[in-house]
């Protein structure tokens, strides 16, 4: 029986979003990232698992096959689907770290202090391609650390047994429309409308013992 997956509602409408995310996006951005872009990894995640009710996994192999093209499909839409979710639940805020004082305490002992921390995790999605994520990880299977790591595409780059806490989606639609080539300006204003009370909520629930 295929699994189904679900289209996460963000933690606020699609009007309030116009005003909240305003800064960061244009409203027809949020609209059409979130109802459009998002929901087709949501979509498609269906369809692969509907298509893998009845794939011929006999003919697996290493060049070409239905069941290894599926499994690709799989992790990339499952990728894009938890990123966003993750993205639309960081924004909202009005960026005031002193309202996640669990994760920003991390924060500053990893990093050496909030500032540091800022200017890593800018440079992470600066540099990540033009179709890319910057995150602030908790690599919680390794080195206990917290980590700013860019991600190319959905997945090139992420770490196993890593936590995202925070998610800054850098693929050019997420910001030309505003923005244009400017990706730096849309870095900043993300990190301003950050919502530090559900990061640190996702930190005390996933991260700390």
């Amino acid at each position: 029986m295929a699994y189904e997956w679900k289209f996460k509602a963000r933690p606020y409408t699609d009007e309030e979003a116009k005003t909240l995310l305003k800064d960061v996006v244009s409203p027809e951005t949020s609209d059409w990232h979130y109802n459009t872009h998002h929901k087709g990894y949501v979509t498609f995640l269906n369809k692969i698992e509907a298509a893998l009710e009845t794939a011929d996994r006999s003919a697996a192999n290493g060049n070409y096959s239905e069941i290894g093209e599926l499994k690709r499909r799989l992790t990339w839409n499952h990728s894009g689907a938890l990123l966003h979710d993750l993205y639309w639940e960081n924004l909202g805020g009005d960026g005031d770290p002193s309202k996640g004082p669990d994760v920003v305490k991390a924060i500053e002992e990893n990093f050496g202090s909030f500032d540091a921390w800022k200017a890593d995790f800018k440079a992470a999605a600066v540099a990540a391609k033009l179709s890319g994520w910057g995150l602030l990880v908790h690599d919680k299977l390794y080195s206990g650390r917290l980590l700013n790591v860019l991600v190319d595409e959905h997945q090139y780059g992420a770490i196993w047994g890593g936590i995202p806490l925070i998610a800054c989606d850098v693929f050019e639609h997420a910001y030309y429309h505003k923005d244009g080539p400017a990706r730096a300006k849309y870095i900043d204003n993300f990190l301003s409308t950050l919502h530090w009370g559900r990061i640190n909520e996702r930190f005390l629930a996933h991260c700390v013992k």
